[in-house]
């Protein structure tokens, strides 16, 4: 079993940064896919970024070069970088865990709670 949660959301204004984090509890973290998504109001949760075991990346076409994913597997977290952010970015963003093989849809095992980011114009 594998419990997630989000944490560095907020409301922030156009062009600014953020960085999301997502602590795992229970063991093998680094054997584990790790993706985050986002779901807008009124719109399905869209994948975001994935990184596998190995350290592959795998991005959405919307945030590519403006987010970025990270794990460190010591601290048992991933993080989700987000640069010049934009108003299309507001969204709730999931933090989700996948065992071994990395995917870019919501099959994943684990889910955290979400945390919410709105960016202002």
């Amino acid at each position: 079993q594998v419990q997630l949660v989000e944490s560095g959301g907020g409301l922030v204004q156009a062009g600014v940064s953020l960085r999301l984090s997502c602590a795992a509890s229970g063991r093998s973290f680094s054997s584990y896919a790790m993706g985050w998504f986002r779901q807008a109001p009124g719109k399905e949760r869209e994948f975001v970024a994935a990184m596998a075991s190995n350290g592959l990346t795998y991005y959405a076409d919307s945030v590519k070069g403006q987010f970025t994913i990270s794990r460190d597997n010591g601290k048992n977290t991933v993080y989700l970088q987000m640069n010049s952010l934009k108003p299309e970015d507001t969204a709730v963003y999931y933090c989700a865990a996948r065992k071994f093989t990395v995917v870019i849809t919501t099959q994943y095992d684990y889910w955290g709670q979400g945390t919410q980011v709105t960016v202002s114009s």
